[in-house]
Parts: C-alpha cells; structure tokens; sequence
C-alpha cells in the first residue's frame, strides 16, 4: 500500500492526513492534528513556528508508529506570510502574521512610488492591507531585508527546515502581490521600484515538483525517509483541485476566509475587476484562480470563542434559525472585522453605524454572520458572471465551512444557484492530488478529479 501524506496547516489549526488509493478510491486517514494561532509579541501578531514546525514532526513520527509510512509528503498553508533567510541559512526576527497591523503606514509610501491603480493592473493583486508587497517594504524599511539573503513563503520555509532545500512554489508566491499577471512569474518592474532586493525573488517552482528527502538528523528522529513533494502550497489551490468537476466551475473555497471564484486560463486584471477588488492567484499548471476574498467564517470563529465555546456549531444553527423578524446585514469585508478586540461588539457597532436593528443575542448574531455572507457570496457571484460574460447555475462549496448546512441554505437561497457541497477535506486531498501525479499514480488533472468524485460523497442543496 502506498501512502500519501497531506499536512494542511491553517490559521487556527493544522493536521497530517494520510491517502491512499483503494479499490479505484481516494481513502483519507488523519493522524495527527495540532492547533495553530497568533501570539501576541512586543506588540505585534506573530507565527510560532518553531512550535509549529514540531507539530509537522511529531506528525511524521505518528505514521512510524501506526506502521503507514508514506513515499512522499506535501505541506499547504495560508498565503502571503513569509521568513526571512540571512546568509547562514538562519531565521532573520519573527515570522509575522497577516493580521498584524504594521503595514499601516508602509502602505501609503508604497502607493505614492506606484499606484495601486498601476500596482493592479501590473499584478492582478487584490488590494489587502497585510498583502506580502505591504509587508516586504515595511521590513525594508526597518532595515530587516539589509541581512536576508531569501524570503520563504511558509509552506517553502517548512520544506527548507526539512530539507535544507530553498524553493520557491508559484501558488503561493502568487498570493504575494508582486507577481506579473501576464508572465506569471516575479514582477521585477515592481521589485526595483520598490527598492527590494532583487536577489530574494529566485526561479518558481510549480506543484509535483521535488524538494528533496528529509534532512539526515529529521529522518533518524522520525525513523524514516521519505520525499517532500510541493503541492499547490496555498491552501486554496489545493482546495480548488478537489472541486469535482472538470472545467471552470464555480467555487466557494470554505473556512475561516471564503475563496470565491473560478479557474482561469489567463489573469483578469480589467478595471471591472480592480473597482470590485477581485483578485488573480495561482493555480495547478500555471492556471489562474480568478477570486474574492471574503472573511468567510473566521467571524463566527471568533463569537464562539467570546462566548468561551459554550455554543458548538450546531447550536448557532439551531439558534440562527429560531430567530424572528431580523434582517440586519454587515459588510463582511470591513476591515474592523479583520482583526478587532471584541467581534461581537464589532458586529453590534457596524449595525448601529448603518442604522439597522443591533443583534443582541447569540442567534441574532449567527444569523447577521451567517447571512451577511451569503449576501457578500451572491453579489461577488454576480460580479464575476458580468465580467466574465458566464452564466454559472451551480456553486461548488468545498473545504470545513461545506458543513455548515444552514449557510448553504442561505447561500442557495441568495444566490438562486444551486449549492453541491463537498468535499470536506478538500485542501488535503488536492495536496494529496498533486503528491499523486508527481508519482505517476494518477495521469491527469482530469483524472484526479473522476477519482475525486468517485471518491467522496456531495450534498446537493437548492
């Protein structure tokens, strides 16, 4: 039996999941998971990723002890965070993390050397205020780039303490806001402009790629040896390759951000696309993931956690659903929902701020969420069909967030598309995809897809 590993990290947690093909099926295991968050350190939002890095080798040692030892492994992560590498091969400072505010005023000095406007039309970048561009500049400023010698997005970093191995994948450098949208490889125009070392942007590597095998001393204390493999290293495009069909679908990427988009042969940079702050990421085979960032259900992450978890997610259903005469809608991308003290308070403020009816209890506030999403969902559905001249009558929602039975109600009944939900675990089977295909075990993008569907179960709502 041959085993594949996935190790799926995420903002708020990460897991090792292990696939094998059976009988003509993709059969997923996990067997180890770990929690994940941002620490609070002189004043800013950082990534431990020493403790992090720890978990991905307890993991490891995991499938030595249940005796399923895989022939390779993939790491995804989130986009846009990086390390800074200096000349020695060492971590330069902290890993900071998106949500942090630091880019604050780099931002503006950015925009005066280069317009977002041109920025845009050059990238394909949304504009995010924790974009990597935003962050790189603010290190240069502070005199953190003057010792690096590379950046490494997270997943390469990872891969780099496996192996010792630097490479560079294309997905996730794609989320980094300094990507040309026309050649699909580093926008050097920008990176003199801005003043950042040319020499941190070396060749992108694509997915089914090898990074190596395992460091010697990693692979003593794990008690094997196995080969790291790039997947599509950013999350989504390993989720999008586990939507089952083949084509363009549309698609809802669903967790704690919500991915809405479709696959493109080329980046869509129009100023349609720029007034409507859509954006141009990268897909498997250099494709392009024609998107919207929405903040998806890190909103209703971060209620449960305020009440100290006395509701699970079920219990926000139930409670949305007994709610009467409560109509309230916030813009889910409104930057005081990114990251503010209270959320809760947050969504009251929003409501009172747009004079509409203030949520008071748990209900009233899941609903707010939970509909305000579908709403964000059917107007960036919409965008899309009118710049893209496409029609679209199905939804595929993919990912955590595909459980949620009731935000599919309302995203169906919104969007007037019909809803197909699943696959669950769609970040770690599209990293197990291209971990597949790098081994010659599946031939084809289309025919990882067939296997995915003979695979997994949908639900078909609407």
């Amino acid at each position: 039996m041959k085993y594949y590993l996935s190790i799926d990290i995420g903002a708020s947690s990460g897991r090792h999941i292990l696939s094998s093909v059976q009988n003509g099926k993709l059969v997923l295991e996990e067997v180890y998971r770990f929690e994940n968050g941002m620490t609070q350190k002189d004043g800013h939002l950082v990534w431990e990723y020493e403790k992090l890095f720890s978990n991905i080798i307890e993991g490891l040692k995991e499938c030595k002890k249940l005796d399923k030892i895989p022939v390779s492994v993939g790491i995804d992560t989130w986009g846009v965070d990086y390390a800074l590498i200096d000349a020695d091969g060492k971590v330069i400072g902290d890993v900071y993390a998106y949500r942090d505010g630091r880019t604050e005023e780099p931002i503006k000095k950015v925009h005066e050397i280069i317009p977002f406007e041109t920025l845009y039309k050059r990238t394909g970048s949304q504009f995010q205020i924790y974009n990597t561009i935003y962050q790189l500049y603010t290190d240069k400023l502070s005199g953190k780039l003057d010792k690096a010698e590379r950046f490494l997005m997270m997943p390469d970093f990872f891969n780099y303490l496996l192996t010792g191995v630097m490479k560079n994948e294309f997905t996730n450098a794609s989320t980094t806001g300094l990507m040309s949208a026309k050649t699909r490889d580093w926008d050097m125009e920008t990176v003199k402009e801005l003043g950042l070392p040319e020499k941190l942007f070396k060749e992108l590597s694509d997915p089914a790629t090898l990074v190596g095998n395992l460091k010697p001393e990693i692979a003593k204390e794990i008690g094997y040896d196995l080969k790291v493999v790039l997947p599509a290293t950013h999350d989504t495009a390993s989720a999008v390759m586990a939507v089952p069909e083949i084509g363009q679908p549309l698609y809802i990427s669903s967790g704690t951000w919500s991915l809405l988009g479709i696959e493109s042969p080329v980046a869509i940079s129009t100023d349609e696309a720029l007034k409507e702050n859509f954006t141009n990421e990268g897909g498997y085979g250099r494709s392009t993931r024609f998107l919207k960032n929405i903040m998806g259900l890190w909103m209703i992450q971060c209620v449960r956690r305020e009440y100290n978890k006395k509701y699970s997610w079920g219990d926000f259903v139930t409670l949305s659903k007994e709610v009467k005469d409560f109509d309230s809608i916030v813009d889910v991308n409104d930057n005081s929902f990114l990251a503010p003290a209270s959320m809760i308070e947050a969504i009251k403020d929003y409501c009172r701020k747009t004079g509409q009816k203030v949520p008071e209890t748990p209900g009233e506030i899941a609903l707010c969420v939970y509909d305000s999403l579908a709403v964000c969902y059917d107007k960036a559905v919409k965008t899309i069909e009118k710049i893209t001249g496409t029609t679209f009558d199905v939804i595929h929602v993919v990912g955590g967030g595909c459980q949620n039975g009731y935000l599919n109600e309302l995203t169906a009944k919104r969007t007037g598309k019909q809803v197909v939900a699943g696959p669950v675990e769609a970040t770690a089977i599209g990293n197990a995809l291209t971990q597949l295909l790098y081994d010659g075990a599946v031939s084809s993008v289309n025919e990882a897809k067939e296997l995915v569907k003979n695979s997994f179960d949908v639900e078909y709502i609407g």
